[in-house]
């Protein structure tokens, strides 16, 4: 059973910084695997791609939309993915998705990810 567990979601100030992080367990154990994704949905709007990060890391891809501001890592002795928000705008209010799947394309959609958490919220004030 794979379960995706995100955290660090809230309130934050536009031009203020956020850290959200997800950590992905499979049968109850901290799993490393997969490549992993960052999507949002705000409300009344389509589920959108945010960053993914392939398993070694090596391999990134962002939305245009947070290019430059936002920064995906990962530390797999965690089993944890990152996404450091900088530069917060009032657009970047939704919840944030934690995905996951077992290879790596850049920018895929949602429909081609297996794997879900719950969802964190993200407010970002003006």
């Amino acid at each position: 059973q794979v379960q995706l567990q995100e955290s660090g979601g809230g309130l934050v100030q536009a031009g203020g910084s956020l850290r959200l992080s997800c950590t992905v367990s499979v049968s109850g154990r901290t799993y490393s695997g997969y490549t992993r994704a960052w999507f949002r949905q705000a409300p009344g709007k389509e589920r959108e791609f945010v960053a993914d990060i392939s398993f070694t890391g090596r391999s990134t891809s962002y939305a245009d939309s947070v290019k430059g501001r936002f920064a995906i890592s990962r530390d797999n002795a965690k089993g944890t993915v990152y996404l450091q928000m900088n530069s917060a705008q009032t657009e970047d209010t939704a919840v944030y998705y934690c995905a996951a799947r077992s290879t790596y394309d850049a920018g895929l959609g949602p429909d081609s990810y297996e794997y879900w958490g719950q969802g964190t919220q993200v407010t970002v004030s003006s």
